[in-house]
């Protein structure tokens, strides 16, 4: 047969049911959780949006932006291997920063070499950040026959600014409001080899267009290698 209730076994016990106060102690001590939990997501979220990135301040060339230190020494050419009014093209101090290298045939400001006619300019033009291209003397752009280069000179086709480069790049024509900046070169008489190793005022195009602090030049680019 059967045991009836309370026979080999005590009968089942009901927990008691929490008391009203313990269950409004539970409740806000979840509510406080939830508070936290969602300040620290807004806080987080808020520091993503407000925070910069960090910046990369190395002097390495590994990849992304970097901010130079100083302006580096770069072999740019080799006096033998100029010709009169054949352009060299190269960048400095980063990859974006273009620049023209000429034998002009005449002396100018700060040139360099032997008859004091080598000079180096940033390639952007002041006005729009147009590339512009030299013209010899008596020649003209391939955008405007009409215009007869007066001596050596920077053409800018998109608005047709005129950089005299016999006189540190001046402006003598179109809309620039400035000057192109000069590279600083340096010779080795022993070697021949031609060397960047800073820039004039004003800054280049793109980096803090217009202003005379060069160290803008420095900062945010692919150095060249």
């Amino acid at each position: 047969m059967a045991a009836s209730e309370g026979e080999g076994s005590k009968p089942e016990e009901k927990p008691e049911p929490a008391s009203p106060s313990s269950r409004r102690a539970f409740v806000t001590n979840m509510v406080t959780f939830s508070l936290l939990l969602v300040a620290g997501g807004v806080a987080s979220v808020t520091k993503a949006l407000i925070s910069p990135p960090a910046s990369d301040t190395s002097n390495s060339s590994g990849g992304g932006v970097t901010t130079l230190a100083s302006f580096p020494k770069v072999q740019v050419a080799n006096v033998a291997d100029i010709q009169l009014n054949q352009p060299v093209f190269f960048n400095y101090p980063f990859e974006e920063q273009p620049n023209i290298l000429v034998k002009l045939g005449v002396k100018a400001e700060n040139g360099i070499g032997p008859d004091g006619d080598i000079v180096a300019f940033s390639q952007i033009c002041q006005h729009l950040g147009c590339i512009y291209s030299f013209q010899a003397a008596g020649s003209s752009p391939s955008c405007d026959a009409t215009y007869q280069a007066p001596g050596p000179v920077g053409y800018c086709c998109c608005h047709g600014s005129v950089f005299d480069l016999t006189e540190g790049a001046a402006v003598i024509g179109g809309p620039s409001p400035r000057p192109e900046p000069q590279v600083i070169l340096e010779l080795d008489g022993s070697t021949g080899n031609i060397y960047a190793v800073g820039m004039a005022p004003p800054t280049v195009f793109g980096f803090d267009t217009g202003s005379s602090d060069i160290s803008n030049d420095l900062v945010g680019g692919t150095p060249v290698t």
